[in-house]
């Protein structure tokens, strides 16, 4: 069972929720209807990301740092419930500039700011990364995302450009997982497990991923945690 959040954390999420703008939000995740979609979204979203703050926050110590890797709506639960409930300091990274500066205008008051800049450029070490529907995003990989999904066509699949966007995501995977000290702890999607465990083999570090998984909201894609290193 997860932490209950305390109910200034709650009050906090809810009133981030209730403030957000959704009609700007609307161009930066859907191409249509996104009026609709936020309706539809919007208290799921708060829902079942508190839902894994719940379980997160009981994972995490007081005081540590967290690195967040394309972090956006989805994350607001998990960061507010970190930084206001464990005084932690999260760095959330997000090179949507559009996004960000709707994100740090409803956070004004709290303590996380938005950083719209590659998450590599993130200096010191985190005791926690969070990695989620970064490295299968459609847009971002659309050659790579249908092979992770399993829905790959083989008759219009592109190899050359699917090798392109698999160094890509192993460039992302390379920069960010150094800078987690050892014991430490991962976020991450189901589909994208195989990108930690690819690089925990490769530098010979013991990894075990938790079986619970939690829904997500937007994109749908399963949470789990994966501890690196041993304890």
């Amino acid at each position: 069972m997860g932490k209950r959040l305390s109910s200034s954390v709650g009050r906090a999420i809810t009133d981030v929720f209730g403030r957000l703008d959704y009609k700007r939000l609307e161009s930066v995740y859907c191409y249509e209807g996104g009026d609709e979609f936020w309706r539809k979204k919007r208290e799921p979203c708060r829902r079942l990301g508190m839902r894994v703050a719940e379980v997160l926050v009981k994972k995490l110590s007081h005081g540590g740092r967290s690195l967040y890797v394309g972090a956006g709506v989805t994350e607001l639960p998990v960061l507010l419930s970190e930084s206001i409930e464990l005084q932690r300091q999260v760095e959330p990274y997000n090179l949507r500039r559009s996004e960000v500066v709707i994100l740090n205008r409803v956070c004004r008051s709290l303590p996380v700011r938005f950083r719209a800049q590659d998450a590599a450029s993130a200096t010191d070490s985190f005791d926690h990364l969070w990695i989620v529907s970064v490295l299968n995003d459609p847009e971002r990989f659309p050659h790579l995302s249908p092979l992770s999904y399993g829905r790959a066509d083989p008759v219009t699949f592109d190899p050359v450009r699917f090798q392109k966007e698999r160094r890509i995501a192993q460039t992302i995977v390379n920069r960010c997982m150094p800078k987690l000290d050892v014991p430490g702890l991962v976020t991450t999607s189901t589909e994208e497990v195989v990108w930690i465990a690819d690089w925990c083999h490769r530098h010979r570090i013991p990894y075990r991923v938790e079986r619970k998984q939690f829904p997500t909201a937007l994109v749908g894609d399963p949470i789990c945690f994966i501890k690196i290193g041993k304890e």
